[in-house]
């Protein structure tokens, strides 16, 4: 299978462009942003767990990346709340379980390097964020990996900024709502930019973004 597998042109998915696919789990939906290959693929999904769903034990040959949207996604390594940012690398295992309240993650899988072995787990909603380049903007510094970089990016209402990318970006929009010449994007609204972008950005209600560059380098684009 292949979905937005041209990393050469940009793509947004907005919430009411849903659509949700049951997964070979019972309990299990899913909304397919990115995707190449069947079962096991280089995906970037959003995916929805019903209170008291399992997933069997497997592991992560291409390593995984996710962020906790709502409820509480749990494994026999921790319990990780809405607003959790966790990566498990190449090689690593668990057996995930959701408790009564049900639990929606973003999650990304098969896309990580070989040497990327950083194992973490974050609550932003405790992490300190930094001063942005510009009054109005704060930045939560997740991970790095070479050209590779994830992080929160927090608009208070009204700020604008220019935000420049080499090797592409992925946004997912957490809270409130960003804007750009081409439009509004709401919150649950996800976009890919290939290489390179740079797009001036402004919200005037304020939003919080999930932001991932550099991954999506020219040589990637099919």
């Amino acid at each position: 299978m292949e979905l937005n597998a041209d990393f050469s042109q940009p793509v947004v998915i907005r919430p009411e462009d849903h659509h949700w696919r049951p997964s070979p789990a019972a309990g299990v939906e899913r909304m397919m942003l990115d995707r190449i290959g069947d079962e096991v693929a280089r995906a970037t999904t959003i995916v929805r767990f019903a209170p008291n769903s399992a997933f069997d034990r497997h592991t992560h040959g291409g390593g995984e990346e996710f962020l906790v949207l709502e409820g509480v996604f749990s494994d026999e390594h921790a319990d990780y709340p809405a607003g959790s940012y966790v990566r498990n690398p190449i090689g690593t295992a668990h057996t995930p379980h959701i408790g009564p309240e049900g639990a929606t993650i973003l999650v990304k899988l098969c896309q990580f390097a070989a040497d990327d072995t950083d194992q973490k787990a974050i609550d932003t909603r405790t992490a300190r964020f930094e001063a942005g380049p510009i009054e109005g903007v704060e930045v939560l510094k997740l991970h790095r990996h070479g050209a590779e970089e994830v992080r929160l990016v927090r608009f208070q209402p009204g700020a604008g900024l220019d935000m420049q990318a080499i090797g592409g970006e992925e946004v997912y929009v957490i809270e409130g709502t960003l804007q750009d010449a081409a439009g509004r994007y709401p919150a649950d609204t996800w976009l890919r930019n290939p290489h390179p972008v740079t797009r001036a950005r402004r919200s005037d209600e304020g939003c919080l973004l999930w932001v991932k560059t550099g991954h999506l380098p020219r040589a990637e684009a099919r």
